[in-house]
């Protein structure tokens, strides 16, 4: 299946197709210098199949996780990129999860001006979510995100078999993202996922479809769009305070979705949160993510901006003085922490 994200001059299409892999060259314009960047983490099979169909392919393999999101590894790539002459007529593509394609976007887009980026997603959560849209960025002094750019790729393109060599929690990292679109925008998606009842490609297409409409709606954040962030405000909150924790991005959003849902929602996301082994019992103080909370880029002027859910499939837009979000959500978050959220 083939998507079409409308963006004007930057508008790409996103492939989604079984065995994709093999022939990314049709999809991708390879016939130039390209940096293939990919972590420990990915089969090396994977860069290799893209390399194998480039001109002058430079692979550079980074450590897996959140850590190589930094400036110090950022700097590296564009390093590596001058070191082997690229130009501007040279590209960027990601073959990873999320880390890899926001740390390689961003890349793409600061290497003199800007130059090409594709993205091949290998994990649920980068096929679902970061891999359209346009968001690049790197962390800051354990700030998730903090410096970066919109940079939207030239194509995208999924192929579900690189999900064959996922953990298993990594897939229901992913499905993390999924719940959260299906919660605000598909009620339809939302029952198929509670009844067990939606094959991968169902998920990966109806989330696609979700986050495109959206994206095309609103590029740069400034309204619709904040209704991606739902799980995000409290969820990168818990990312920031967890980090000895090692919880994984997906995770932290489902514990933050949590405390931001009417009573009868909550009890039905935290059925289905367990059920696709995703964690329900908050690892750090209430305090210690409400503190995080404060320097995320959702917090200005004294205030937080959030997504509230009323009822499966529909959303609110809310802004709270910081002190009056914090005492509606710590009731929330302290059963969470006790493992008593309900």
């Amino acid at each position: 299946m083939i998507l079409r994200t409308e963006l004007g001059a930057e508008s790409y299409e996103i492939t989604v197709e079984r065995g994709a892999l093999a022939h990314v060259g049709e999809k991708m314009k390879l016939s130039r210098r390209v940096l293939i960047v990919t972590d420990s983490g990915v089969p090396r099979a994977y860069a290799e199949a893209v390399a194998a169909q480039c001109a002058a392919p430079t692979v550079v393999t980074i450590p897996a996780g959140e850590g190589s999101k930094s400036l110090t590894v950022f700097g590296s790539l564009l390093s590596r990129m001058l070191a082997e002459k690229f130009t501007r007529t040279d590209c960027v593509v990601a073959v990873g999860g999320g880390v890899v394609g926001d740390l390689s976007g961003f890349a793409a887009a600061c290497y003199m001006r800007g130059i090409d980026f594709y993205n091949l997603p290998t994990t649920l959560l980068a096929q679902v979510d970061s891999s359209i849209g346009g968001k690049t960025a790197v962390d800051l002094d354990g700030v998730k995100n903090c410096v970066g750019a919109f940079w939207q790729p030239r194509a995208v393109v999924i192929d579900p078999e690189t999900l064959a060599t996922l953990p298993k929690r990594q897939m229901a990292n992913g499905m993390a993202e999924v719940v959260k679109m299906a919660l605000t925008s598909d009620a339809e998606l939302f029952g198929l996922l509670e009844a067990g009842q939606a094959d991968t490609e169902t998920v990966i297409v109806r989330s696609l479809q979700i986050k495109k409409a959206v994206v095309e709606a609103d590029v740069r954040e400034g309204g619709l769009r904040r209704v991606l962030n739902f799980g995000h405000t409290l969820g990168h909150g818990i990312e920031s305070a967890a980090g000895l924790h090692d919880l994984l991005h997906g995770e932290c959003v489902a514990l933050g979705m949590l405390p931001l849902c009417a009573p009868e929602v909550r009890a039905r996301l935290l059925k289905l949160l367990k059920r696709l082994g995703l964690p329900t019992v908050l690892p750090v103080s209430p305090e210690t993510v409400l503190g995080a909370v404060c320097h995320d880029k959702k917090c200005d002027g004294g205030a937080v901006s959030y997504v509230y859910v009323p009822r499966v499939g529909e959303y609110e837009f809310r802004r709270s003085e910081i002190g009056a979000f914090c005492d509606a959500v710590r009731p929330s978050l302290e059963a969470m922490r006790k493992g008593e959220a309900e």
